[in-house]
């Protein structure tokens, strides 16, 4: 009997991966959607960030003074691997405009009686501006140009110390900077943006792979075999042999991109792959989960579309890896919360940048828990459209009058 049995729940794992692979196969969008299209999404972000550092970023100057000090300053600017001066304007209106037309990331403005200030003390102020809109941009550029301001401010001074005689270089540059700090950083040492953004946005971009997805496959199925007939005997078994398959499928991808990060492109990673591996698995069954209820709300193609487009839209704004989760208000964070990836984001990085140990790790896990309630809510829509679907005639006992 126990031989029998397994060899008839093969077989029934194997219809069902037949009957799966003809429906995917008639639905030529869903094949892509489930095949080559995240590739080519992910192929096509990391193309985008594959140099990973800004460097070179267009500025202008406008220099006022026309000095050889203005000009010592404009090559500091000039010779920081972040900017390159790559405009010179008479006016700082016309330097604007070539801001607002996105010619340049930013301007210099060098005021007149720049080298009388400098001689009589009196700190001329040189203004900068810069598109704050392009938020990692405006940091790069404003950084750069404190650095280069630094660099000349110390030049400068240590200049007024030689001038009086009786000191030294060393002597000098101590009294020009007092203070000497490092700044060492942790983690992304080669504070590469390929690392930093890319390790998100694929995740995020997998998330939406999976409920989009699951709605598709959801759609094919309900249209190849018809709502009753698939789920009328036993839903909810079912429906979960119905997605199994889709499960391995989209873990898969969770752990190629994995593959793809830590051993193809040798990001330092300090911690389990098993637990990160877990935590993939845990946040694929919650977005199929929330798939399925976008789904079974309406049983509209169109609209769970909508309602997974609108939920999965902030997913990397929400993450927390460019905006701090401390100061999101009170609906971000609720927000944030509904998101599985922002629970596997967590994960990872405990896990490839701080070394967590992997039991500290899945026990952050135990929020995703919460997802059962979703899944106790698809189980009352399925049960509910199947109710609403007509019940076939029962035959008129004979004799009964008509």
């Amino acid at each position: 009997m126990s031989t029998n049995s397994h060899t008839q729940d093969r077989r029934n794992v194997t219809s069902a991966l037949l009957r799966q692979w003809a429906i995917v196969r008639k639905d030529k969008w869903l094949l892509s959607c489930l095949t080559w299209v995240p590739l080519l999404l992910a192929a096509s972000i990391w193309l985008i960030f594959s140099q990973g550092i800004a460097r070179d970023l267009p500025i202008a100057v406008v220099d006022l003074e026309h000095s050889q000090i203005s000009q010592q300053f404009t090559r500091l600017v000039d010779a920081s691997p972040t900017l390159q001066v790559t405009q010179r304007y008479s006016s700082a209106s016309e330097a604007a405009k070539a801001m607002i037309e996105r010619n340049i990331y930013g301007y210099v403005v060098i005021p007149k009686h720049f080298d009388r200030d400098i001689y009589l003390g009196l700190n001329p102020q040189v203004s900068v501006f810069y598109n704050s809109q392009f938020i990692l941009i405006g940091k790069l550029v404003n950084s750069a140009l404190l650095h280069a301001q630094g660099t000349f401010n110390a030049q400068v001074e240590v200049i007024k110390q030689l001038s009086h005689g009786n000191t030294t270089i060393q002597s000098a540059l101590g009294q020009a900077v007092t203070i000497q700090s490092q700044i060492t950083p942790l983690f992304n040492k080669n504070t590469s943006y390929a690392q930093f953004l890319v390790s998100a946005v694929i995740p995020a971009l997998w998330q939406i792979m999976i409920v989009v997805g699951t709605i598709l496959v959801l759609t094919a199925n309900v249209r190849a075999r018809g709502l009753k007939a698939w789920l009328s005997n036993s839903p909810m078994k079912s429906l979960v042999s119905t997605l199994a398959p889709y499960v391995a499928l989209f873990l898969m991808f969770g752990i190629a991109f994995s593959f793809w990060f830590y051993r193809l492109l040798d990001w330092p990673f300090n911690g389990s792959f098993m637990a990160l591996t877990v935590a993939q698995l845990f946040t694929v069954i919650s977005c199929i989960i929330m798939g399925c209820l976008f789904f079974f709300l309406t049983l509209d193609p169109a609209r769970a579309m909508s309602f997974a487009g609108a939920f999965t839209a902030p997913s990397f704004a929400f993450m927390g890896i460019t905006f701090p989760v401390s100061d999101m208000n009170t609906a971000a964070q609720i927000w944030r919360s509904l998101l599985p990836v922002s629970h596997y984001i967590e994960v990872q990085t405990a896990q490839s940048s701080y070394g967590v140990s992997a039991a500290q790790s899945l026990i952050s896990l135990t929020s995703m828990l919460w997802y059962a309630v979703p899944a106790f809510m698809v189980i009352l829509l399925i049960k509910k459209h199947l109710a609403r679907l007509p019940q076939p005639e029962q035959p008129t006992p004979q004799g009964a009058k008509q």
